[in-house]
């Protein structure tokens, strides 16, 4: 029987790894680090992401969350994941159930490298053109498929809370199911649009001027991308050259 509070002491592990690295990184003044962890509670910001929703993460100017969808990915993720772990920099994948069946390994070196591993549907479908118990079913089948990905097995609820609407295409009901559910929808506060065709540093100058617009937030990736792969080293240096921090977010532990 899946344990959720099992589940919720691997993640406090993962972030407890996470520190270590951070320790050790603590004597390479250039690499960006993580300078905090920020527990996200269902009951309190139910969905985030101003690009979807009035609300976003509590973010102090200039403190950013990256975030990753479609994955894993082989070819794409390890660079992306050498990339983070070089600059000593956590984030949250939204993966693909279907992916994570096919790359297990890659869903499995995220979480033991200390990022969040989250969901984003078992194959893509925009749930809001579904019917209701359709686009249940298929986040069900996501959570389902991730969870015995990364952690062996599956319960009633999925292990981390955390779930984005492919496309963000969501519906006022699919919304009050996952609140109901005590699960946070994440939206992105800044799109990389890295799902058009660009160069690497035609998509860096993209980002980081809509980073500077926003000063900061939830920023939308996405990992099966090479460009995005290619892009990830410039920016990590440019946050970190111009006072950017970045911020993990992993679950808060339900009472």
């Amino acid at each position: 029987m899946f344990n959720r509070a099992a589940a919720l002491a691997l993640v406090v592990a993962t972030i407890e790894t996470a520190a270590q690295a951070q320790v050790s990184c603590g004597d390479r003044l250039d690499a960006l680090g993580t300078v905090r962890v920020l527990s996200v509670d269902a009951s309190t910001t139910p969905r985030v992401g101003r690009k979807s929703f009035p609300e976003t993460l509590p973010l102090a100017p200039k403190e950013v969350v990256l975030t990753f969808d479609d994955g894993p990915w082989p070819g794409t993720t390890p660079r992306i994941l050498d990339t983070l772990k070089n600059e000593c920099v956590r984030a949250t994948f939204f993966l693909l159930g279907r992916n994570a069946i096919a790359h297990e390994d890659l869903a499995r070196r995220e979480t033991a490298e200390g990022h969040t591993v989250a969901y984003h549907t078992f194959s893509h479908p925009l749930l809001g053109r579904m019917p209701l118990s359709a686009a249940k079913t298929e986040i069900d089948r996501g959570f389902a498929s991730i969870d015995n990905a990364v952690y062996g097995k599956t319960g009633a609820e999925p292990a981390i809370p955390f779930f984005r609407f492919p496309g963000f295409n969501s519906s006022p009901a699919l919304l009050d199911y996952l609140e109901q559910r005590r699960i946070v929808v994440f939206g992105a506060d800044v799109w990389a649009s890295d799902w058009l065709p660009m160069t690497a540093n035609q998509q860096l100058r993209l980002v980081f001027r809509r980073i500077e617009a926003t000063h900061g937030g939830i920023v939308l990736f996405h990992d099966t991308k090479a460009q995005t792969a290619a892009m990830l080293p410039g920016l990590l240096r440019k946050l970190k050259g111009t006072g950017y921090r970045v911020v993990h977010v992993v679950p808060a532990p339900r009472t």
